[in-house]
């Protein structure tokens, strides 16, 4: 079993000695990212008075009302019209506010925190080797705060209602955003192509991204059908929301996203089937599936878009400059040891790297490479810890959340999906619930306590 590395500020010490440095640090960051995104996107003087009003009401509902401020920073997931996105905004000032009042508490698998640090730390290093010093900022910018938000959240959720506004958020974002993308392809609908051109991408810059970011929540919906514990609505309500994100994903005509998806439904499948009453679940999901199949065949069939899914499903003309840039990204590692520096392989490849594992190859070098995958195994170790113990994270399915984090890491191998937000959320749900370990060996009436309140 893992080990756990806990960060603890005692709720009776606001003002305890790291938490003004800690604090400083997060408002710091959040400086920084708030210039670079200005810089690179100015905005009018009236916009930029109406950030302010907003940013001022963000901090007054975190003082006042954490929770609320934690949902409204995930029911906005959606909206990535700029990077950083509006919600990085929302959930920097509430890790802040948490940071202040000295309820920060991070709970995480000792191998994975290390694997982490160690892969900042060699970025920091690497960047002697920048060309582009605004991208490199940015980037690592984002990686850091990616990183603090994933330590954050795995605290936050330390009880059944918490994680309910995690979920909830997360769902009030892709069934928004699932809504807006198949209107944007099917429907007349006024500034459709706000939403989807041939492919559904909603308030995302990219339909890759916008396709992936369904599947978590779609798995986490579907195992809750099955084993009601998260959210308390009707079951019929639960299977058409489970269908609106899977139309989502189709439309978004993303083969990296349908991969996602029917792996993580897979895996998903296996894990249930091995369980008590295995069978029943697995005839269910079959039958949902085989509804979902239909629906989408007869939508395909109306709009006539039945050619264009097929069309997607094909190797396309631009997949070899793809395959390319990583051929070029594998080669600079040779020629960088330490790599070419955080941000920079657009600058050096002329392409985006289209791989999670080969950007960091390229801008980290090979030690980088190996902080990732050994990042990533020491979740995954404790994803299935989480399954094997039939361990969930205050209601969210241990197993929704492996097939989840299954799917995106296959997804990682044709894009690179380091600054998906949604991965670091998975990432945090399932540290939540290996450190569940810890408080499930207190005596029982601590530990129900802790689940439900």
């Amino acid at each position: 079993m893992l080990r756990q590395a806990s960060i603890v500020a005692a709720r009776p010490q606001p003002l305890h000695p790291w938490l003004a440095p800690a604090t400083l640090a997060t408002a710091l960051l959040l400086a920084a990212l708030s210039a670079l995104t200005l810089s690179r996107q100015p905005l009018p003087y009236g916009a930029e008075i109406g950030v302010g009003l907003g940013f001022l009401a963000v901090v007054s509902l975190a003082v006042l009302h954490l929770e609320a401020a934690a949902f409204l920073g995930l029911a906005i997931l959606g909206v990535v019209v700029v990077d950083p996105a509006p919600a990085d905004f929302v959930l920097l000032v509430v890790i802040a506010v948490t940071f202040a009042t000295g309820r920060f508490r991070a709970r995480v698998p000792t191998g994975a925190v290390l694997a982490l640090g160690g892969f900042l730390g060699l970025s920091l290093l690497s960047a002697v080797e920048v060309v582009d010093h605004g991208a490199a900022a940015l980037y690592l910018g984002i990686s850091m705060y990616l990183t603090l938000a994933a330590l954050w959240l795995s605290g936050f959720v330390d009880s059944r209602r918490r994680a309910r506004v995690v979920a909830g958020g997360y769902l009030a974002a892709a069934a928004t955003s699932a809504a807006l993308g198949v209107l944007g392809v099917l429907a007349p609908i006024p500034g459709k192509e706000l939403f989807a051109s041939e492919r559904a991408h909603a308030l995302f810059q990219d339909p890759n991204v916008f396709g992936p970011f369904l599947v978590p929540i779609a798995l986490i919906l579907l195992e809750d059908l099955l084993n009601p514990r998260l959210f308390g609505v009707r079951a019929f309500w639960k299977v058409c929301l489970v269908g609106l994100l899977a139309l989502g994903v189709i439309f978004s005509y993303s083969r990296g996203a349908w991969l996602n998806l029917a792996l993580g439904v897979v895996v998903l499948l296996l894990i249930l089937a091995l369980r008590r009453g295995g069978g029943r679940h697995v005839v269910r999901v079959a039958v949902l599936g085989a509804l979902t199949t239909g629906l989408v065949v007869v939508v395909l069939a109306a709009t006539g878009s039945t050619g264009f899914l097929f069309e997607r499903a094909k190797l396309q003309e631009y997949d070899s400059g793809r395959f390319a840039g990583q051929v070029v990204g594998i080669e600079s590692a040779e020629r960088y040891p330490l790599g070419i520096g955080p941000g920079q392989f657009e600058s050096y490849a002329s392409i985006s790297a289209h791989s999670t594992y080969v950007r960091a190859l390229a801008e980290q070098g090979l030690p980088g490479l190996i902080l990732v995958c050994a990042f990533l195994v020491a979740t995954i170790a404790a994803a299935v810890a989480n399954t094997v113990a039939g361990r969930e994270t205050y209601g969210i399915g241990s197993a929704a959340l492996l097939a989840a984090l299954c799917g995106i890491l296959v997804n990682s191998a044709v894009i690179d999906t380091f600054h998906w937000r949604h991965f670091w959320i998975v990432v945090a749900l399932i540290w939540a619930g290996s450190a569940r370990r810890q408080m499930l060996r207190r005596p029982p009436r601590h530990a129900h306590a802790a689940a439900e309140r």
